[in-house]
């Protein structure tokens, strides 16, 4: 018999079962589980009680993880210190700078200019649009969004898309066109111009065949030299709004405002990448052939005008003529004009342009 186990005789264990069948007054009882629980709890809770000041100090496997745990905190704030950034990526924040996510297309002036980064990261051939807001807008003429088409003025709903359709093939062909970015002709563009407006055709062969400041070519088309530059990569960054709405004679005018971004380097092959900012506003009228002298598929040019930023200071070459850091250290006390943030849409042309006439070149914050 083991240790702890019970030493009643045989015969006295009989007599017991006996007694305990028959009902007999006095027969031992077996206890209940409710008792066997209660008889052998304080064997389990073997040791003195403990007092109610008595301290009892942690194991130490606590001691342990406690400090571990606050090593890592102790690590994660100091790189949260160092790039505050990704406390705004891993909480899904929106706007901040440091966000990366792609913006959705604009639809109305936005209310505030993008946030500025914490600090300059200066672009690479790889990441042409480091540094700047227009690393979140969208690619080219896709990032263009087209309104709903509706019956307006002369045209039927379907005249109506076919038009804004044809609105922004002319923004690709005048400012995305990777030809006419490289210095040629706009053939593609100016095809879509009315012919029969004879002061505008005749501002743009002029303008090509000898630019300068009355006629300059920029103020509708995006051409660099290249001999002296050329675009980074596939990509041109673009924001900006198509709107339209019924004009003169039941015209129906399409008014765009664009702002494009274009990485450059120098053509002699420095790695040192820079940005020209341009931004254009050009309104287009789809006029009734019945009252209009115009050619089907051609649009007259109500209005139009530009704001650039590092094109070139009193540059009337017809070619954007960027600065690198080295011309900007020479050419900075040439900027006296406006100071302005070039990726600010919040602002209206108006106060991009210089008034009177201005001929001073302006200043932008960032690039």
């Amino acid at each position: 018999m083991g240790k702890g186990e019970s030493s009643i005789p045989d015969e006295e264990w009989e007599r017991f079962l006996r007694d305990a069948e028959a009902g007999v007054p006095g027969a031992p009882e077996e206890p209940s589980a409710r008792a066997r629980m209660v008889t052998q709890r304080p064997a389990a809770e073997s040791g003195p009680p403990t007092g109610w000041r008595t301290h009892r100090p942690p194991s130490r496997q606590k001691g342990q993880v406690r400090y571990f745990v606050g090593f890592f905190v102790a690590i994660a704030l100091l790189l949260v210190s160092l790039n505050p950034g990704w406390v705004t990526g891993w909480f899904g924040g929106g706007g901040g700078a440091g966000d990366t996510a792609p913006l959705a297309a604009e639809s109305v002036r936005p209310a505030r200019p993008p946030a500025t980064e914490p600090a300059v990261e200066l672009p690479t051939l790889d990441e042409p649009f480091r540094g700047s807001p227009a690393a979140r807008w969208g690619d080219g003429v896709a990032a263009l969004a087209l309104p709903e088409a509706r019956a307006t003025g002369w045209m039927s709903k379907a005249q109506v898309a076919q038009a804004l359709e044809r609105s922004r093939d002319f923004l690709a062909a005048s400012g995305l066109d990777h030809r006419v970015l490289r210095g040629e002709r706009p053939s593609s563009a100016i095809a879509l111009l009315n012919p029969h407006q004879k002061d505008i055709q005749q501002y743009v062969t002029t303008a090509l065949r000898t630019p300068s400041a009355e006629n300059d070519p920029l103020r509708l088309f995006s051409r660099f030299a290249p001999s002296k530059v050329r675009v980074v990569g596939d990509v041109v960054k673009t924001r900006g709004r198509i709107t339209y709405r019924e004009g003169k004679r039941g015209a129906v005018e399409v008014a765009t405002d664009v702002t494009y971004v274009y990485p450059v380097v120098r053509a002699a092959g420095s790695d040192e990448v820079t940005r020209t900012i341009v931004r254009r506003e050009i309104v287009m009228s789809w006029d009734d052939p019945a009252k209009i002298i115009i050619e089907p598929g051609t649009f007259s040019l109500a209005s139009y005008r530009s704001s650039t930023a590092n094109s070139g200071c009193g540059n009337h070459t017809g070619y954007f003529a960027p600065e690198f850091a080295a011309d900007r250290a020479v050419n900075d006390e040439k900027h006296d004009g406006v100071v302005a943030d070039p990726y600010d849409r919040s602002v209206s042309m108006d106060a991009l342009l210089p008034e009177n006439g201005d001929k001073k070149c302006g200043t932008a914050t960032r690039l």
